[in-house]
């Protein structure tokens, strides 16, 4: 190649190194951009929950309100009203920026792909490329949901801490008894919280499956479960782990965990249990089910903690060929069914 070609050749593969830097750092902009989005709107109902809440208690009072109390159920109504449509509204430009994002991230996997069969008539490229979109929106959907359990969970929790702590001051001196009591709630409180923060960190730093192997993660889970809550998880692991490859056994690990964690942040069980077989077909099976409250997977609100928590099961279990049915109604406990079809591919 003569000295030419080589600078063409050269001055190319800068400008397309210059495209997919571009593309990448867009990408990473937008994202931070919709997750500040995302928190400002959970912000935003966070304020509408408490003025819900304040004008439920005046309304409770009723006619026994008067003069300013009246002014305030007024305001407070109007405030509530402004703010629902204010986030219906909202809703439609976050859902724009989450399009926008997966765009983004599309056009930098599409930049990846380094083999002519993209724009050929044949070959893996497309498929291999569709494997990792949707990996990559199924890490996008974790993201999300971690994001929201710790908005909804831990930093409430701090939240409510605060304004405990600020009472806690008030009440010393003239109520030192009282005070005394809101600081054994406000220890009880953050104990709660660090057993959730702690959860998170487990969910992102899983034990590794070569060193206790499935049945021995899933054992440690539940132990945790039963550790922080004190209910009882009974486990019949029947089905021989080693039928599943590794992509396949974190999975399991992953829905397991997902499922625990539902239990005890929903569930109010008294009773758990875990169970593996392998059925007739020769598909493996995994069961967890409660006999907690139990909720309507129809009303399911999109968004709430719970919905990404089933909808991130689903996407996990849909990478490895898997599905997952979740049966519940209300005061009626809760099941979780993974199928993992024999014969699907083990990688």
């Amino acid at each position: 190649m003569d000295s030419a070609s080589e600078r063409g050749g050269a001055r190319l593969d800068q400008l397309y190194a210059d495209a997919k830097q571009l593309v990448s750092y867009g990408a990473n902009q937008l994202r931070s951009l919709a997750t500040r989005y995302r928190e400002a709107y959970a912000d935003l109902l966070v304020t509408l929950r408490r003025q819900r809440e304040e004008l439920e208690a005046l309304e409770q009072v009723g006619a026994a309100v008067r003069g300013d109390g009246q002014g305030r159920r007024a305001d407070l109504q109007a405030a509530v009203e402004s703010i629902t449509a204010e986030l219906g509204r909202r809703q439609v430009e976050q859902a724009k920026l989450e399009l926008l994002v997966s765009h983004f991230e599309r056009a930098w996997l599409f930049l990846q792909q380094d083999d002519g069969s993209l724009i050929g008539e044949s070959g893996p490229g497309p498929a291999t490329t569709d494997v990792q979109m949707r990996i990559i929106e199924a890490q996008e959907s974790e993201r999300r949901r971690l994001a929201q359990e710790v908005h909804d969970g831990p930093a409430q929790a701090l939240s409510n801490a605060i304004f405990q702590v600020e009472f806690i001051d008030r009440q010393l001196d003239r109520d030192p008894a009282g005070a005394r009591a809101e600081i054994r709630y406000l220890r009880d409180l953050l104990r709660r919280e660090l057993g959730d923060v702690r959860a998170f960190i487990t969910q992102l730093r899983p034990l590794l499956l070569d060193e206790v192997g499935l049945y021995g993660a899933i054992r440690d889970h539940a132990s945790a479960l039963e550790s922080s809550t004190g209910v009882p998880v009974q486990l019949d692991l029947a089905a021989p782990p080693e039928r599943l490859g590794d992509a396949q056994q974190i999975v399991v690990l992953r829905i397991t965990q997902e499922a625990l964690q539902n239990v005890r942040r929903h569930a109010a069980a008294r009773h758990v249990g875990i169970a593996t077989r392998v059925d007739p077909n020769g598909d493996w099976l995994l069961e967890i089910v409660d006999d907690g409250r139990g909720f309507d997977p129809g009303l399911a609100r999109e968004g709430a903690t719970r919905s990404f928590g089933l909808r991130f099961m689903r996407e996990r279990a849909e990478l490895i060929g898997a599905t997952v049915e979740v049966s519940s109604r209300p005061s009626a406990g809760t099941r979780v069914c993974v199928t993992i079809p024999a014969g699907v591919d083990r990688r």
